[in-house]
């Protein structure tokens, strides 16, 4: 059984730990609606440029020289999973359900006799994925002097993309990162960005009756857009990642903020009996003494 002393101990520890978690609780509910209010505004812009690549593409699909970016090498033997993840841990299961998706895909494939390579944007995820795919990583990005997320961030990771492909060191790309649901849901997601996934079902345009032609061609545009394409989609999933983190960190410190107050009621009641215990026993052994004089 514990002492005293070590109760003592161990209740003034716990106390100082929790000052820590409700201060990074509050750095991060802080933080969390910028990071929150950056990655809302993203995504608009990236559901339209999904839809402007899709109007294009359907006016393009089927034509001799089309971009290898919509429609591919023409085989899907090698694919490059770029995860996303965080630069610091304390926020519960964000940086490893993002790891445990890829990892399951990473392992479908595998099993499929397919060429997996990964591309890992945060030290977390490459902390995780480099214990099983060390041999499978081709490069890996860590931006832990960056304060807030910007496109100059995802435009280098975007280019480093682009050239494998350029180079031929893969046939699909697929991105991993976790959608900013709320402060309590982080959704893990896998989206496509090579070749750029373009529906099936996409209407034609309302022209409204009028006739439009694009200056440059169709395949110019596309040249310029689908490589903004890839910068775009990796900077929402930069953004979405920065909001679930502190989103995700605010749940974590919450709860270990909570658990910090029950271990300390614990450690008093037990502190109190025993003091109280010793107590007693200290009365019994004086009444004692007084009755045998």
């Amino acid at each position: 059984m514990a002492s005293l002393k070590d109760l003592r101990n161990r209740i003034a520890s716990v106390k100082a730990t929790q000052k820590i978690t409700k201060a990074m609780q509050m750095v991060a509910a802080a933080k969390l609606r910028r990071a929150q209010e950056a990655a809302e505004a993203a995504r608009p812009y990236a559901e339209r440029m999904s839809q402007v690549l899709a109007n294009i593409a359907a006016a393009t699909k089927g034509q001799p020289g089309a971009p290898a970016l919509i429609t591919g090498t023409g085989r899907e033997e090698v694919h490059l999973l770029l995860v996303a993840t965080g630069e610091r841990g304390l926020a519960g299961a964000f940086n490893s359900a993002i790891a445990r998706l890829a990892r399951d895909d990473a392992r479908r494939l595998i099993a499929e006799g397919k060429t997996v390579k990964f591309l890992i944007v945060g030290r977390k995820g490459y902390d995780i994925l480099r214990r099983q795919y060390a041999d499978r990583i081709s490069d890996h990005f860590t931006f832990r002097n960056v304060k807030q997320v910007s496109f100059t961030e995802a435009k280098e990771v975007a280019s480093r993309v682009l050239s494998m492909f350029d180079e031929g060191d893969f046939d699909v790309a697929t991105l991993y990162y976790s959608k900013f649901r709320s402060v309590i849901s982080q959704v893990p997601t896998a989206q496509r960005v090579i070749p750029a996934e373009v529906p099936q079902d996409t209407p034609p345009p309302s022209l409204g009756g009028a006739i439009y032609e694009y200056e440059p061609d169709e395949e110019e545009i596309l040249a310029e857009l689908l490589p903004r394409n890839v910068g775009i989609q990796v900077y929402k999933a930069l953004l979405e990642n920065a909001a679930s983190f502190y989103g995700a960190q605010m749940s974590a410190m919450d709860n270990a903020t909570r658990n910090a107050g029950d271990m300390i009621d614990r450690l008093t009641l037990s502190y109190n009996r025993q003091r109280q215990a010793q107590i007693t026993k200290e009365l019994i052994e004086i009444i004692s003494g007084a009755e045998a004089v």
